[in-house]
């Protein structure tokens, strides 16, 4: 499947694998196994955001992968996200969609927004807000419509 068609059909929360279809070099290989690694993984993913123009160049449409959380003692010291252009040559598939009645927190209105928590239900969604603080951040809930949609023309992105 290709980053467009997840672009086009995966919901924002989808657990996303991405593959450049390369065979797993041993990990004593420290070297080809990291490399491979950065072409080899998964996230959530959290944007999607479509083709814009800044001056006179076209920046082609995206997706934005939530790879992963470092830090210690509860304490998130870095972020790690993986941005994909739709035409990318990565092989890509949605491994696990959000469960219809889970509440997708994002960062701001319209289609730009980010999302920045996937809560199990709107009391979940409501308590985190209130210890994370964004201001402009809204709730919605992942309705069954929207999973089903994910169905297009014979194409589904699962």
């Amino acid at each position: 499947m290709s980053a467009q068609l997840i672009y086009d059909l995966a919901p924002l929360g989808s657990i996303i694998r991405f593959s450049d279809g390369a065979p797993r070099p041993p990990e004593r290989h420290r070297r080809k196994f990291s490399a491979w690694e950065n072409n080899n993984s998964a996230g959530r993913l959290i944007r999607k955001q479509a083709e814009r123009r800044a001056g006179n160049t076209v920046i082609g449409a995206s997706i934005t992968l939530h790879a992963g959380d470092y830090g210690s003692a509860g304490v998130v010291v870095l972020r790690v996200h993986r941005t994909f252009s739709v035409d990318s040559s990565l092989k890509v598939v949605v491994t696990e969609r959000p469960k219809v009645g889970s509440v997708q927190v994002l960062d701001r209105r319209g289609d730009d927004g980010e999302l920045v928590y996937l809560a199990s239900h709107r009391g979940d969604a409501q308590e985190w807000l209130t210890r994370h603080g964004y201001p402009n951040a809204v709730l919605r809930e992942i309705s069954a419509d929207e999973v089903a949609a994910a169905v297009v023309e014979g194409r589904t992105a699962a």
